[in-house]
């Protein structure tokens, strides 16, 4: 079984593949596997934050997790209607501050932050 501990630091690996591989919006919009990796990465963000116990996400409210988890399901469940306007926005704007905030939760709670390390 994972626990919350494993959850915060899949959020925190799956923010850093998007960011390792995100710069700007031109690249962003002319290169399909690029936005599937992004929508990849935002749903395993969603996945693990739906997760996480109801102790850790009430312990923890300044995250937004609902708007996080509802991100993943409107990618789970939207198919081919994907708002690509939004999907940069989270990039662009939402990552970021989210990472400061998992890695605040990692420290309050005892538990290493995670270091930066390779994915695909």
């Amino acid at each position: 079984m994972r626990h919350d501990e494993d959850r915060l630091l899949d959020i925190q690996e799956a923010i850093d593949a998007i960011l390792r591989r995100t710069s700007e919006r031109s690249e962003f919009d002319n290169d399909e596997l690029l936005r599937v990796w992004c929508l990849h990465y935002l749903t395993i963000i969603g996945e693990a934050s739906a997760k996480l116990s109801e102790e850790i996400r009430e312990k923890h409210p300044s995250c937004p997790w609902r708007q996080i988890v509802g991100m993943r399901n409107a990618i789970v469940h939207g198919y081919f209607g994907v708002d690509w306007d939004e999907v940069w926005t989270v990039v662009e704007r939402d990552l970021d501050p989210l990472r400061i905030a998992i890695e605040s939760i990692l420290e309050a709670e005892g538990w290493m932050p995670h270091e930066n390390k390779q994915s695909p």
